[in-house]
């Protein structure tokens, strides 16, 4: 997917979000607030990490940092064998990502949930990827990944943030 496909891909996601949200949710990201595709796009390529909030099989909350990386409309995420995220995931499979920066007027925030899945193979494309993500660190320790394909995606940017993208 090339940077236009995704930034396409990832408005037309955020519209329908916003289409299909509540008034609190429109009035809590108003539009001038929202970044548009290519702000999307731009911001998600040179962020890393994410927050990866899960539900434990007894239903408490579960909030991990993650690595992870954007391919085929989806979240790829290369975790540890044995992690808490997968046992939760295979118990409750949704995800929520949080990808957040900055602070007061210059903070911007993505959040993006969906049916997530446990993997143990994932496309090569996936894995050269993510290794340079992470700053070309090998992904050796991945014995397995979570997939989140977002049903919904939400983003606000404050004015002096959108001023520096």
């Amino acid at each position: 997917m090339d940077d236009s496909e995704l930034a396409s891909w990832l408005e037309r996601l955020q519209e329908e979000s916003f289409r299909q949200g509540g008034r609190a949710v429109r009035t809590s990201y108003p539009p001038e607030r929202r970044m548009t595709g290519a702000q999307l796009a731009g911001y998600l390529q040179r962020r890393s990490y994410a927050l990866a909030s899960s539900t434990r099989p007894d239903g408490r909350a579960h909030a991990a940092p993650t690595l992870f990386t954007i391919h085929a409309e989806a979240f790829w995420l290369p975790t540890i064998g044995g992690a808490v995220r997968l046992r939760n995931v295979e118990a409750n499979p949704w995800l929520a990502l949080s990808v957040l920066e900055g602070e007061h007027d210059t903070h911007a925030a993505v959040l993006t949930e969906g049916p997530a899945e446990v993997l143990t193979t994932v496309p090569e494309d996936v894995v050269r990827a993510t290794e340079e993500r992470n700053t070309g660190g090998t992904l050796d320790w991945a014995t397995a990944w979570l997939r989140m394909t977002p049903q919904r995606l939400f983003s606000f940017a404050e004015h002096a943030w959108q001023e520096t993208k």
